[in-house]
């Protein structure tokens, strides 16, 4: 779950909120801790393979809602994935001072997606075993990262880093802030695919619960400490100049050339692992989508087409965007499927699922709170993402609206 999100996310999240970068990520640490509810008590309960696309049609049925839906979900998932590879180019070509080549940036890009579809391509054992020397590679470097940088600090600009006492806060306010929190829900929502394991963890009624908890702590705790320590190395302005790079940027005042490197080699295992560990999962929902008839196959002498679908949707993703835009158009349509999962379990799964009403309506009023101001603030300072995000919600549904009404019998 802790992925290269926050290598390319807290300079987004300083342009819209400030010198409180720290607190917008604990802030949505709250917003998912929440959100999380809704996932664990339906997983745990109904364990898949298909997570999220088999909850929205428990709880909607098979049509135009779930199928919409979760292509909301599939596509925010994808958008990850562009994320991903995006930031592995930047980072990679810091050192070089090119991280501002757009053709270089989207190159990398590219070539990132293709190497983690081959590793998906050679079999699921190669794919478990990259994974998980990479994860603990991962955490560990992120962890030292963010100790490092506390340390090198200094425990007494602890309280200046959470305060921002001492430096510009963000022109938006209030709205900036929660918009800001709405990206770091981004960090987050690696949670998710958890969901999509139900058929390969043992014990799922015990174990899915336990191990989206312990992400989502493990997940506050890293993020908030090298948020922090960003804070204390970089000011606003000086963050907002290396949105895409913050990390390394931050790491040259405090370690030097050296700390340049180290930084970028774990934002190169860490985009790396999580492209690997993204394909296999988000094409493991194409599959369901796929087998629930809301998404469209290759034809049946092509293997492995959900790797490949997804992985030229991936593609088409980091070349066609800029992190910035991939960002708020993930944040946009993530949250709004979001709601419609807490939805789905209080209107429709509430006498199936043992749950707590006041935490999925909690839930819904949280993201309400950040994706409400969000919206305002992609539509003040970029419009044009807002409308991308609305003709990809339009396209979607109307795609799915057409599918249901042409589906078989067999399927529907």
């Amino acid at each position: 779950m802790i992925g290269a999100g926050i290598f390319a996310l807290i300079g987004q999240v300083a342009e819209f909120a400030g010198s409180a970068v720290p607190w917008a990520f604990l802030a949505a640490a709250v917003v998912v801790a929440f959100s999380s509810y809704s996932y664990i008590r339906y997983s745990s309960t109904n364990p898949s393979s298909g997570g999220i696309a088999m909850l929205l049609k428990a709880a909607y049925g098979p049509g135009v809602v779930a199928g919409t839906f979760s292509l909301f979900m599939y596509v925010s998932m994808v958008l990850a994935e562009g994320l991903l590879a995006r930031t592995f180019g930047t980072y990679l070509l810091r050192p070089f001072d090119m991280q501002g080549s757009a053709v270089w940036v989207a190159a990398l890009a590219v070539a990132a997606i293709v190497a983690a579809a081959t590793v998906n391509l050679v079999g699921n054992t190669v794919v478990e075993s990259a994974v998980t020397v990479t994860a603990v590679v991962k955490l560990v470097g992120i962890a030292v990262m963010a100790v490092a940088g506390i340390a090198a600090t200094g425990i007494s600009a602890l309280p200046r880093s959470l305060s921002g006492n001492d430096q510009p806060s963000s022109s938006h306010g209030w709205w900036g802030f929660l918009a800001g929190v709405a990206l770091c829900i981004l960090a987050y929502k690696g949670f998710t695919t958890i969901t999509n394991q139900g058929d390969d963890i043992r014990d799922p009624q015990r174990n899915i619960a336990r191990s989206i908890v312990i992400a989502i702590g493990v997940c506050t705790l890293i993020y908030l400490l090298l948020a922090v320590a960003v804070a204390g190395s970089l000011s606003v302005p000086e963050i907002l100049r290396a949105r895409d790079y913050a990390l390394a940027e931050a790491a040259a005042p405090l370690f030097g050339p050296a700390g340049v490197w180290l930084t970028v080699g774990i934002a190169i295992v860490a985009t790396v692992s999580g492209l690997v560990a993204s394909l296999f999962a988000v094409s493991r929902l194409y599959d369901m989508l796929r087998d629930m008839g809301q998404v469209p196959g290759l034809p049946d002498s092509v293997t492995r087409q959900s790797l490949l679908i997804t992985s030229a949707l991936a593609i088409g993703t980091a070349t066609a965007f800029d992190l910035g835009r991939i960002a708020a158009l993930g944040a946009m349509l993530y949250l709004s499927m979001d709601i419609a999962i807490h939805w789905g379990m209080i209107r429709h799964l509430r006498c199936d699922v043992d749950i707590k009403l006041w935490v999925p309506a909690g839930a819904i009023a949280l993201d309400l709170l950040v994706l409400v101001p969000f919206v305002v603030m992609v539509f003040r300072t970029n419009p044009t993402t807002l409308a991308i995000t609305v003709a990809v919600a339009v396209v979607i549904a109307l795609a799915q609206w057409i599918t249901v009404r042409h589906r078989t019998p067999a399927r529907g």
